[in-house]
């Protein structure tokens, strides 16, 4: 039907999450009618960011230098470790400013029914870290879903007998939510999270 360069770009379209026939139709005549110069440098950007960005051989965040920003940086609290599930958790937390210590990122999450065990979340590497250095709390940051629990709870295991404090972020019902909307889970963790009113 569409010319074959076009069937391509609309083809690469569907290869990204959310992403269906008409939305990546819709994007690659957008492409189409984008100017030359404007095509070139959203092409360029895609190519420089596979070949630049790797993973930080410290903490596995993203970077395009030899450690990321945050390893490199000698202000941060090195008795604070903040575990997570991705790179882009770690940017959401910098742009609040409020937490000052370091990162890990995990390759996944536990999910035994999707195949992956505790041996394929990279928890060696972090093992490795941590009993390398000093840190006197490890707080645990990865979404509150059933994959989140398994893996935090594993994770406490394993550093059982470290002597550092383990602890989680507080998760449950966000401001301004309708109660009757809440699944069971947040409603559980928010109950189970609860805290005295000051």
């Amino acid at each position: 039907m569409y010319p074959e360069s076009l069937e391509d770009l609309i083809e690469s379209f569907k290869l990204l999450p959310g992403i269906g026939e008409k939305t990546a139709e819709r994007l690659a005549f957008y492409i189409l009618n984008m100017d030359v110069e404007k095509s070139n440098f959203l092409a360029e950007s895609v190519v420089n960011a596979k070949r630049n960005l790797h993973k930080c051989p410290v903490c596995s965040n993203i970077t395009d230098k030899e450690k990321c920003n945050v390893c490199s940086d000698l202000k941060r609290d090195s008795n604070v470790l903040c575990i997570v599930e991705d790179s882009r958790s770690i940017y959401l937390f910098e742009r609040t400013g409020s937490f000052h210590g370091f990162y890990h990122v995990l390759d996944n999450l536990i999910s035994p029914l999707d195949g992956v065990n505790p041996e394929d979340i990279g928890i060696e590497k972090l093992v490795k870290r941590i009993e390398k250095s000093s840190f006197s709390e490890i707080i645990i940051a990865v979404k509150p879903t059933i994959e989140g629990e398994t893996t935090s709870l594993y994770i406490k295991k394993i550093l059982e007998g470290l002597n550092i404090k383990v602890t989680r972020i507080a998760s449950g019902i966000p401001l301004g939510a309708d109660i009757e909307y809440i699944d069971s889970l947040t409603l559980e963790r928010a109950l189970l999270d609860r805290k005295e009113i000051e």
